[in-house]
């Protein structure tokens, strides 16, 4: 018997607004099984990149697929398993292994043939060029922005950035707190501690409502 596990990911880095929910994931892949007649032994979601290897809850559907518990994953597409080499080699060596029998998707064709098993390589090679290329094309972004003068990432303290124009406004309050941080401590009157502490004082915190690391 042909036992699934359902495996459902949204990163939350992830820009394509038309990947599905992980909620929306679930119920499709509900009503696919239910049409295909699968069998499904549960589900198991995770809301993490799938660009760098490390994932636990995908670790804990191969670790299931090695020991036995389950021999299939369905999940909505190829790139919700693996967007790096490392895990689409994983996923196609235990097809070659025959401890996974079988993979469906709702929305990609695969049989488990040497033919399925290029197309599914094929599929997780251009899951990574996405990624690789969205990357380069954000680093030659602000590599334009610094040489048209504008700063390329999240405004300094000081600063907010303005979503209309995508560019950076001075922060009329809190400015005025920055730039007092800095004449007291210019003026070797007190600490990066205290610098610290002034700033916090007066509202500006990292994420997380913590003091402001200054040194």
């Amino acid at each position: 018997m042909i036992k699934y596990i359902a495996y459902c990911r949204k990163s939350t880095d992830e820009k394509d607004k038309q990947v599905l929910s992980i909620e929306a994931q679930i119920t499709e892949l509900k009503e696919f099984a239910k049409r295909e007649n699968l069998f499904i032994t549960e589900f198991i979601t995770e809301a993490k990149t799938a660009k760098v290897p490390g994932r636990e809850q995908f670790a804990e559907v191969l670790k299931k697929i090695e020991k036995g518990m389950a021999n299939a994953i369905l999940s909505w597409h190829p790139d919700r398993l693996a967007r790096n080499s490392i895990d689409g080699g994983k996923i196609i060596y235990l097809l070659d292994t025959g401890k996974l029998l079988d993979l469906k998707f709702p929305s990609f064709w695969f049989e488990s043939t040497p033919q399925g098993k290029f197309m599914l390589s094929i599929a997780f090679g251009q899951s990574k060029y996405y990624v690789d290329n969205l990357s380069e094309n954000v680093k030659r972004g602000n590599r334009q922005k610094l040489r048209n003068g504008v700063w390329p990432s999240k405004a300094p303290y000081g600063y907010i950035n303005n979503p209309k124009t995508r560019g950076i406004d001075i922060d009329e309050e809190k400015s005025r707190i920055v730039k007092k941080s800095f004449q007291l401590f210019a003026d070797g009157n007190i600490s990066f501690t205290s610098v610290s502490q002034f700033m916090f004082k007066f509202g500006i915190r990292i994420e997380g409502e913590k003091p402001v690391k200054v040194g």
